[in-house]
């Protein structure tokens, strides 16, 4: 029998579009059996952040990145045409024109195809995120673990 094949993604970007190529390929990693890792940290770790805002015990400064940052996959920005908030709108209009699915659902789909999702423990102190506020069934490790993935990794990205 041979050994799956490992891919792994660092989702440093937080641009809606951006973190939709790295699920999008983090999905077709796994359909093709790959173990895939996607490391979420800085920008990226807010595609993890639930959509309601969760009570947690917080500096002044941490609940101000909390307001300042996009909550959830739904409300991040485009890299480009993000037109103060009306590019986002434009492409999900255009994905469900096209029948593509949305960022949320690919996240949804990643997590049924047992992709590992990663927030990076570090970034979370450094921006004041605590676990809940994070979707359920994200695993919390340092850049330790993340080299642990990558370095028997057959396919390495970073988004």
């Amino acid at each position: 029998m041979t050994e799956r094949k490992k891919t792994t993604i660092v989702l440093f970007s937080g641009d809606y579009d951006k973190v939709m190529a790295a699920y999008i390929i983090a999905n077709g990693a796994a359909a093709y059996d790959h173990e895939v890792t996607i490391f979420h940290t800085f920008w990226g770790l807010n595609a993890l952040r639930k959509d309601e805002e969760i009570k947690a015990e917080k500096s002044f400064i941490e609940k101000m990145f909390g307001k300042m940052m996009p909550r959830g996959a739904n409300k991040l920005g485009l890299s480009k045409m993000n037109m103060a908030g009306m590019g986002p709108k434009m492409i999900k209009d255009v994905i469900k024109k096209h029948n593509a699915l949305p960022l949320p659902q690919l996240i949804e789909m990643a997590q049924e195809q047992d992709i590992k999702l990663v927030a990076c423990t570090m970034t979370m102190d450094l921006l004041g995120l605590k676990q809940e506020e994070l979707l359920d069934d994200v695993e919390l490790a340092g850049v330790a673990a993340y080299l642990a993935d990558a370095e028997d990794g057959n396919v390495n990205l970073f988004i």
